[in-house]
């Protein structure tokens, strides 16, 4: 026995040895351990430095820009307004502030249609020259030493209107206004940027990772955080290396290795990923010790935080399967999405248009409106690409439960909602659903199992409302 023990380690050894270097390592890699898919990567401008987009000629700011309450307009047609001058004020708790992209005057502030065709107040400025607020630092120069209290950082945040540059725009400075009896273990910081496509995160760590990892260290400070770890997905291996190399100055924060799966970048999986903790259904990460945000947030920290420098720009990948240059650019809000897109060009037969990236991204039913804080991609797909296949029975293949990183039963949801059954919805876990559409990637007869799980969310929360 002893001897066929000894062989069977022999052979599991030389097993062991024969592996890949990659697949080798990748049994070291952190991941989430529930559900996940892999859709094709396409992340065909992840070499394409960030390029700065020209100022155009008119400007078109949206005022509600945020996750939360609308922001109230600060001024009106004729004033005369400087690169960060404040637009917009927030005046409710979940609200962010909204400053002048660049100079010039106010023509007119009125109702202009968004990605959706939906109706929202907008300041148009025509622009003249970029004449900047005297109080935000233009210099190149990098700053390390940061002389704000956690409370000043915090204030800094607000007033400069950060907002979460992940896509969902969320107020940064409310996640560290911490709940009485709760603190911060750890600071998260999702650099994954799994969904397919997208770069801008990839650029923004190689391209300016020290002011990132000066930024991460402002919000440990106004968190209270010691240890700050950064998750980056393994398909990123020239990111990892730099920040490894530039994180050697700040022994607190640690690069980590993910494994490349979808949607490794949802707020709960990157924590089950780092740290190994769950947050219960309907908790927030404070819940575990946890405050988690993205990698191009912690760049617009650093530069509000260092530089007293709001926030007036976006980093957006521009691409698609049929766009012969992708790119990744600089743009200031308020920018025709138009007029960046000619600059790319639109291939023949585009069949639509994405705000985002495939599978959390939102289609765009008027190309004509302006780029806004959080719109990390333009996607534009071919006409056999952008057709949904026809729906289908259900089999019952389990593949939606199999990929749903919730645990939830999509295919018992989708139904249920169809059939406006919102209560029994609630019960079977509706709310939990992240929205990463793994359910609908996975699914063999092309049921929209998200969209109607988005109805029922909806119907939910309007309900709890009245």
């Amino acid at each position: 026995m002893v001897w066929l023990n000894y062989i069977f380690f022999f052979q599991f050894k030389k097993l062991c040895v024969s592996l890949p270097t990659e697949q080798y390592k990748s049994n070291y890699m952190r991941t989430f351990t529930l559900g996940g898919v892999h859709p094709e990567e396409n992340k065909f401008a992840d070499h394409q430095p960030v390029e700065e987009f020209p100022i155009p000629k008119t400007i078109t700011v949206y005022t509600h820009q945020n996750l939360g309450a609308p922001p109230v307009c600060q001024v009106n047609k004729g004033d005369t307004v400087k690169t960060g001058t404040l637009l917009a004020k927030a005046e409710s708790f979940i609200c962010a502030h909204v400053h002048s992209p660049a100079s010039g005057t106010v023509a007119r502030v009125e109702d202009i249609a968004d990605s959706g065709y939906f109706k929202k107040t907008a300041i148009v400025i025509e622009v003249e020259g970029d004449e900047w607020e005297p109080t935000i630092d233009r210099s190149p120069e990098l700053v390390k030493e940061i002389k704000l209290t956690k409370q000043e950082i915090i204030q800094r945040i607000k007033d400069c209107g950060i907002v979460g540059l992940g896509g969902a725009c969320f107020p940064t400075h409310v996640k560290y206004m911490l709940p009485e009896g709760k603190t911060a273990e750890y600071l998260l910081i999702n650099a994954a940027e799994c969904e397919p496509y997208i770069t801008v995160d990839h650029r923004i760590m190689l391209e300016k990772a020290e002011e990132c990892l000066i930024g991460i260290n402002a919000l440990m400070i106004a968190s209270g955080a010691k240890k700050a770890k950064i998750g980056i997905e393994n398909n990123k291996k020239d990111a990892i290396k730099h920040l490894k190399e530039v994180a050697k100055q700040y022994p607190y924060i640690e690069i980590v290795p993910l494994v490349v799966k979808y949607p490794q970048g949802a707020e709960k999986q990157l924590i089950k990923a780092l740290i190994k903790r769950e947050v219960p259904d309907g908790q927030l990460p404070i819940t575990v010790g946890a405050i988690v945000n993205n990698i191009t947030t912690c760049f617009a920290v650093y530069e509000a935080v260092q530089k007293n420098k709001p926030l007036i720009e976006t980093f957006l990948t521009v691409t698609g399967k049929k766009i012969k240059d992708p790119k990744n650019f600089k743009v200031r809000i308020g920018t025709p999405i138009m007029d960046i897109l000619h600059t790319v060009g639109i291939p023949e037969h585009t069949g639509k248009i994405i705000a985002g990236g495939p599978m959390m991204g939102k289609a765009v039913a008027n190309p004509n409106f302006f780029a806004m804080k959080g719109l990390t991609s333009l996607l534009l797909l071919d006409e056999c690409e952008s057709k949904r296949a026809e729906v289908e029975p259900c089999i019952r293949c389990g593949k939606c439960i199999y990929g749903c990183p919730q645990g939830l039963q999509p295919c018992l949801l989708q139904p249920l909602s169809e059939h406006k059954r919102f209560e029994e919805c609630e019960a079977n876990g509706a709310l939990n659903c992240c929205e990463c559409g793994s359910c609908s990637f996975t699914c063999p007869a092309n049921r929209p199992l998200l969209d109607y799980i988005r109805v029922a969310k909806c119907a939910i929360v309007a309900s709890k409302r009245k």
